[in-house]
This record gives structure tokens, sequence and C-alpha cells, in this order.
């Protein structure tokens, strides 16, 4: 007897076509949500705020980076294909890193209320972004198809991961290892930054998609700012020193570089590229407070407020955003 087998249902076949399309750029959205949280928690602690905004936003993220991970370990077994071309491609390559970045961050998250099970995401994740950082690199230096445009802030993301490590390396004991770690975040983001500039300034714009990746320019100075303060133990000295307050003010100055240039940002069509917006502007606020906490200066806790309300407002209208491409499914669908 000859069987015959059955149709797959539309519904399950189309499910399965969308995981399969499920970006790694998701886990961008951990970033940010855990970085408006760790901004909230230092603003909470700076100004003796009894809302406790950030214990939200902390365990939001926690439950995201769950799922995230369960649907892309699903599309790792059933469709590693797909994981192979975004490992091959020049842009969505750079993602990859966000995996071991939003482990390093939810370990900063829960480092003072849950310290055992941070230290188990900080090691796990700094292992796995070194993994990330010498495979990303070991792609770029032995590449044989990557064009001047393929380069754009992107390319930041598996160095800035470094430059995370020691903000919770540091009060775990792993002083040289945050060291190690620091090191590689600056002297390859001040390669990246040269070519980066090179290819705006002498090559043809960013397509419209790539566009929200500008902000990404703020995240190494701004996060470099904070892992600096730990290493160099600034908050128990008490002052800012010139390293310190160089990459704090070239943070800020990208910034409002940034912020001058809105117009051009409003008028885009969501991406899922806008969760670069919030990131970047999470570490410049956390950066923002801790010159505040250095200095005594109130300008800067004017400044700290202005940011840690915008960055909240941001992630607020993307996770809107966000859920709205969801329910119309113009999200996890294949690239033109």
């Amino acid at each position: 007897m000859t069987t015959i087998a059955s149709p797959e249902p539309p519904g399950d076949a189309d499910n399965k076509q969308r995981i399969s399309n499920f970006p790694v750029a998701f886990f961008a959205i951990v970033m940010g949500l855990t970085g408006v949280s760790i901004a909230w928690h230092k603003a909470q602690a700076v100004f003796g705020m009894p809302l406790d905004a950030a214990s939200a936003l902390r365990w939001l993220s926690v439950a995201l980076f769950a799922v995230f991970s369960a649907l892309y370990l699903y599309k790792l077994a059933r469709f590693r294909k797909a994981v192979a071309e975004e490992l091959a491609h020049p842009i969505q390559l750079n993602f990859f890193p966000t995996i071991s970045i939003s482990m390093i961050l939810l370990g900063i998250a829960l480092l003072q209320s849950f310290p055992g099970t941070a230290a188990v995401l900080w090691i796990v994740g700094t292992a796995l972004h070194l993994l990330f950082t010498l495979y990303v690199m070991g792609v770029w230096i032995h590449h044989e198809h990557f064009e001047i445009q393929h380069i754009n802030p992107a390319w930041f993301i598996p160095i800035v991961g470094n430059v995370l490590v020691p903000i919770a390396g540091v009060p775990l004991g792993y002083v040289e290892l945050s060291w190690f770690f620091f090191s590689i975040g600056i002297v390859f983001w001040l390669i990246l930054f040269t070519i980066i500039v090179y290819r705006m300034l002498f090559h043809h714009p960013l397509p419209d998609r790539l566009m929200p990746t500008f902000f990404i320019l703020i995240a190494p100075p701004a996060v470099g700012f904070i892992a600096y303060a730990q290493l160099a133990g600034l908050l128990q000295a008490g002052e800012p020193d010139a390293f310190a307050r160089v990459l704090y003010y070239s943070g800020l100055f990208l910034t409002l570089l940034l912020l001058t240039q809105l117009g051009r940002f409003v008028r885009l069509h969501f991406y899922l590229s806008w969760w670069a917006y919030s990131f970047p502007l999470a570490a410049i606020t956390i950066a923002t407070l801790i010159m505040y906490e250095l200095t005594g200066l109130r300008t800067f806790a004017i400044i700290g407020w202005l940011l840690l309300s915008l960055v909240t407002l941001v992630v607020v209208f993307l996770l809107f955003r966000t859920a709205q491409a969801v329910g119309s499914r113009s999200i996890c669908v294949p690239h033109m």
C-alpha cells in the first residue's frame, strides 16, 4: 500500500520559515534593555530614588534572553545553513557577539543582588566573547569578499564587548584579566574608528537599514570610561584623571553630534537595527552619572537626568515598534 504524506499545515510551515529567518541581531534588544536597567540602577543609587524601575527592566531582559536563546538554539539545530549564512555575512557576522555581550551585561545587572549567578554569567559570557572576538577578527584577516562599503559601526560590537568585561570583572577579583580585555577593546576601537570615519567621508552613505548603527560610535568611549573608572579606582579616588576625561568627553561629543542629526533618523523606516539607539545612549547615561559622582558638578546631574529620560522613552518606543513589527510579521523575513 502506498502511503501519501499529509501536507504540512500552512501555519507550521510559516512558523518554521520565520524561525529560519530569526536574526541573531535580536540579542541587541537584550543589550539595550539591560543597559537601561543598569542606568536606572545607577540613577537610583546616585539620587536616592525610591522608584525601582531597574528591577522590572532587569527581569524583562532575563526573560527575553531566555526566549531568544531558545529560539536561536532551535534555529541552530534545525536550520544550520541559515546560521552558516549569517556567520559568512559581512554585517550579520558582527552581531553574534551580542549573545556574549548580553550575558556579560546580565552579569553586571545581577552582580549586587545575585552575585553567584552574576559570576557564572560573567565567566561564561567573557569566555564566549573571547571566542567570538577571535573568530570575527580571523574572518576579517582572511576574508575574500569584504569591500569598504561593508564596514559600518556594527563592526564595533565585537570590540565593545571586550571593554565591558572589567565592569564586573574588577569587583569579582579578575583585575589582570579585565586589563587584558580592556586593552583589546581600546586599541582596536581606535583602529576601527579611523576606518569607519574614512568610509563615511570618502564613500557612499550607509543604507537606511544601517543608519541607526551610527549610535554605536558612542559606545566604545562611554563604556571605556565606565570600565576605566573601575580599573583605575576612580570612585575611590573621587576624581577623574586625564584619560578618563578624554574617554567621557569624546563619548559626550559623539552623542551631541548624533542628536543634532535627529531629523535624519526619525524619517527612517523601522528596522531591528533601531535597537542600536538604546545601548549606546544607556552607556553615556551611566558614564554621565559617574562623572557626577566624581566631580559633584550639578551640570552632570542635569545631563544625566536628560539622558536617562531620553533613553527610557527610546526603549519604550522601540518595544512598541518591535511588538508592532512582530504582530504584522514584518520581522524575521528574508532580506531583499
